[in-house]
């Protein structure tokens, strides 16, 4: 089992930067593959990136392709979401995820996979 924290959501203005953490307890962190996803306001919970276990893999959602970056460091236990030109579309309460898995490359994309949520954090961009 896994638990999940994020940190890092805050009052951006447009075009600014924010890079989101989600710390995990565990011992097995290095066997799960690990997602974002965010809810915007009024709306359902959409994919945002995910990340292989062995982070050799990655997968984006078409609206944040080229502008934000999901890493891992399993010494650290830690999933970061790096966020750059952010724009008021963007405004949503951001979650992490984790699901076990037991092949190294593969990542998971719908969050009905996912087993394991932090309690999210929230993100605002102002225009």
């Amino acid at each position: 089992q896994v638990q999940l924290v994020e940190s890092g959501g805050g009052l951006v203005q447009a075009g600014g930067s924010l890079r989101l953490s989600c710390a995990a307890s565990g011992r097995t962190f290095s066997s799960y593959a690990m997602g974002w996803f965010r809810q915007p306001p009024g709306k359902e919970r959409e994919f945002v990136a995910a990340l292989s276990r062995d982070a050799s893999t990655t997968y984006y959602a078409n609206s944040v392709k080229g502008r934000f970056t999901i890493s891992r460091d399993n010494a650290e236990n830690t999933v970061l979401l790096q966020m750059n030109s952010l724009k008021p579309e963007d405004t949503a309460v951001y979650y992490c995820a984790a699901e076990r898995s037991l092949v190294n490359a593969r990542i998971f994309t719908l969050p009905t996979t996912y087993d394991y949520w932090g309690p999210g954090t929230q993100v605002t961009v102002s225009s």
